[in-house]
């Protein structure tokens, strides 16, 4: 397990990406971008797994540009771009959000066909644990080493919910006025998959 640093100042959001087992290909990838067909990448994925963050970190490192939420955007000024970016030589890395993304425009469909298609997947456990202390830390929520033991094998697989669950431990722990201990992890958990969906018991 590792995390990339991003070349970002304080203040503008999280400063690592946690790299595991549903996006180290996605790592791989992007640190080879000579290699990608017509210089470009299309990078999906489910919500908040980290593609803006990899934008970023691949447009901030110079290793080429890249446009985030393009699934948002017109469809004719993403091609447009995709053309610039050919002109330019530069590689250029789209963020297409979850999987699929309809592209209507038969003009980009095509183009986007045959380029790299990077998907990230979703976490294993120790990814899962990795995330939710990083995501802690960020928070400046103090979790004791025992927290991840619990919370993991009874939290979803979903990059989403574990940022939820963070948020909701480090709230009700504020609410509360007491330590992030464990009854505060059940009520959290609770909050976030409802009673009857933890895994263990």
């Amino acid at each position: 397990m590792e995390q990339i640093a991003l070349p970002l100042k304080a203040g503008k959001g999280p400063a690592r990406i946690v790299v595991g087992a549903g996006n180290a290909h996605v790592a791989e990838a992007l640190g080879t971008p000579a290699s990608w067909p017509y210089r470009t990448a299309v990078l999906t994925g489910p919500p908040r797994s980290g593609k803006s963050l990899f934008a970023r970190w691949f447009a901030e490192s110079g290793a080429g540009e890249a446009l985030d939420n393009a699934q948002t955007l017109d469809e004719d000024a993403v091609f447009h771009r995709w053309n610039r970016a050919q002109e330019s030589g530069t590689p250029l890395l789209i963020i297409g959000g979850e999987p699929p993304w309809d592209i209507a425009l038969p003009d980009l469909k095509s183009r986007l066909a045959g380029s790299l298609q990077i998907e990230i997947g979703q976490p294993d456990d120790d990814m899962a644990r990795e995330l939710l202390l990083s995501l802690s830390e960020e928070r400046g929520l103090p979790l004791p080493a025992d927290a991840a033991k619990y919370l993991i094998p009874r939290a979803s697989r979903s990059y989403a919910d574990i940022e939820k669950l963070v948020a909701t431990v480090d709230r009700l722990s504020l609410e509360r006025k007491a330590p992030p201990t464990q009854g505060i992890w059940r009520a959290a958990l609770e909050a976030v998959h409802g009673p009857d969906e933890p895994r263990l018991l």
